[in-house]
Order: structure tokens, then sequence, then C-alpha cells
């Protein structure tokens, strides 16, 4: 089965996991012309949608007993629905007849959100109204598939074990998942890591900045106060201290340990009911291999691919430019079929 014995063979230049990483913020973007759809959400904020439908009066697209069904790609932290990786997947979807629709996270589709709070690492209720919303009959989508992104791969894993939509479900395909926030949080204080560590804190700053400003220029009162009661935050100098002076109080957590032992998705494993790939690369350098789950935590219908390379969302083959993108569909059209468990 190609999706299990064929393996990552990076290109000598790529070789390691760095430079995997480094490569795919660089890879070309393909131009998809794609729609925006708002999805208005209870609380009074929004999420973005950006649509992807293949091309129908194409004559080699293939058959594909998926019309009723959305692939529903979620990104990174400091992503969106711009990222190299979600563009080149919704691409090679079309290139197979399916629809996509890139989930834009809280303030991530280029306008900010209404609110204070923003997203993060445990926002699955979000997910869950968007399906909501997918599915209730308007949009001609009857199933869907979940596809996450490092952050976005464990606010997925967290979502398939809580969703009321199981039934609806194809499956979900985790895409280095940090699946221990705590873990992988202090390994990024320290060494090569911490330079990764430090880019996505300052684009979270520099976020939280952005707002505040809007704020003062909408006179949100409301707003302000509740940025200005997170304290000093702009002298966070890790991500631990940014979580535990802005993420947490937030979004309900008593601090950063609290907020990563309630959300890190491996917990959340076990619950899964629907088919669900976790792929990963040993020389991650965000993410330790020892976050991988034991075999007794992981039920029958998860399937674990370590690949020996790949990086942090990267998995660049030298044969193949799009590997990651076709072992992703690989297991989609396993799951549709029928042939997983």
């Amino acid at each position: 089965m190609a999706l299990i014995n064929d393996e990552l063979q990076p290109p000598w230049v790529l070789a390691g996991g760095h430079r995997q990483t480094l490569w795919r913020k660089f890879i070309s973007k393909p131009q998809l012309r794609r729609q925006r759809r708002r999805v208005e959400l209870a609380d009074g904020d929004f999420l973005d949608l950006d649509w992807l439908k293949p091309d129908t009066t194409q004559n080699n697209l293939p058959d594909t007993p998926a019309k009723d069904t959305l692939v529903l790609l979620v990104h990174g932290l400091a992503g969106s629905s711009e990222s190299p990786y979600i563009l080149n997947m919704q691409q090679s979807l079309a290139q197979i007849g399916m629809n996509s629709a890139a989930l834009n996270l809280r303030s991530c589709s280029g306008e900010p959100n209404r609110l204070a709070k923003s997203y993060y690492s445990g926002c699955s209720d979000d997910v869950e109204q968007v399906v909501a919303q997918l599915l209730d009959g308007e949009n001609t989508v009857e199933r869907v598939i979940v596809v996450g992104y490092s952050l976005g791969a464990n606010v997925l894993v967290k979502w398939l074990a809580e969703t009321r939509f199981s039934n609806q479900v194809v499956c979900g395909v985790s895409v280095s998942n940090p699946l221990r926030l705590d873990v992988c949080c202090a390994s990024m204080n320290k060494g090569i890591p911490f330079w990764y560590g430090r880019y996505f804190l300052q684009q979270l700053c520099r976020d939280l900045e952005e707002k505040y400003h809007l704020f003062q220029e909408k006179g949100d009162s409301e707003g302000l106060a509740q940025l200005d009661a997170l304290g000093n935050w702009r002298k966070a100098r890790t991500l631990w201290e940014f979580d535990d002076w802005v993420t947490a109080p937030m979004h309900g957590f008593d601090s950063a340990r609290d907020y990563y032992q309630r959300c890190s998705s491996r917990q959340f494993i076990a619950g899964v009911k629907v088919p669900l790939l976790i792929l990963h690369a040993a020389d991650d350098p965000i993410i330790p291999p020892g976050v991988l789950p034991a075999k007794d935590e992981v039920p029958a219908n998860v399937h674990i691919k370590l690949s020996p390379s790949g990086g942090h969302v990267g998995f660049i083959d030298r044969r193949q430019k799009d590997w990651l993108e076709q072992q992703l569909i690989a297991f989609i059209r396993l799951a549709q079929g029928g042939v997983l468990v």
C-alpha cells in the first residue's frame, strides 16, 4: 500500500529536518481562484473560508464519488489559507475532482477578528461551528474530511474526539501535530529550536499589537480593557510566557500549564471514532519524536506514519514534488473506499 511503503527520499541539499522545514516556507505557491465565504460565530466573531471547486468543464477529471464531500483544511501557528502547504493541497484536491475549503482561524484571514480573544491550540469549538454550518443543508455538503497541520492538527484531533458529527466525517489527517504542547513549547526554549519559538512569539506579539491599535481606532473600550488586563505581555520572552500571560487567561485557563494539559491532543486520540492518519517526521526540529503515543494509546482506526525525515510540515521528496499531498490523498481514497477501519 503506497501510504505505508512509499518512504520519503529527500534531495541531498534538503537533508535534515531544518532544511525540510524552511524550504516548505519558500516553496512556490500555485495561483488558485478561490471564493471567500464568512462563517458567523455564536460569540459575535467570524471565520473566513477560502473555497476551491474543481473545474468540472475539464474532461480529464477522474470519476469521484465525493461530490457531496468537502475537504476542510486547518492551518498551523502563524499560518493562514495562504500558507504554501494549504495552497498546494487544495490544488492537488482540485486535480482529482474534490472540493476543498481552507479555514482561516481567528485573525488569520487578513482581517483582524472582532473580539479580544484569538485562535489557540484548543479551539475545537470554532471548527465544530464551521462544520455545523457546512452540513446545514444549504451548502450541498453531506460529509467532510478534515486535514490539520501543526497547531491545526492538534485542534483537529481534539475536535474529532468531541464532535457530534462523527457519522458525517469520512476521515481526519494530522500532519506534524505537536501532540504534547508542554513538551514542544519547552523544546523551543533552547538550542536551534529556540529560533523557531522566537519567530512564533514575534508573530503572536505583532498580531496582538495590531489588534490593540485597531481597538484604539474603533474606540472599543471593552476590548482594550481585556487586553490591558493581561499586563505587560510585550515583555514575554518565550512562547510559554506568552501562553501564560495571554493565551491562558484570554481563553479561560488558569495558566500555560493548565492550557497545555487540557488541550494537548495526544490524550484525545483514544476518543477518535473515524479513520485518522497521523503523519510525523522523526527529524521534526520543533516536535520531539517522544510525543508520539504508545501503541496501547492508539485504537485500530488510527494510523501512524513516522517518516525518518521530513522536518516540520516539510516532506520534500527528490522524486515527487507533491509527495506530502499524494500521501494524504492516498489515505483519503482508502477512507472513502471503506478500506480503513
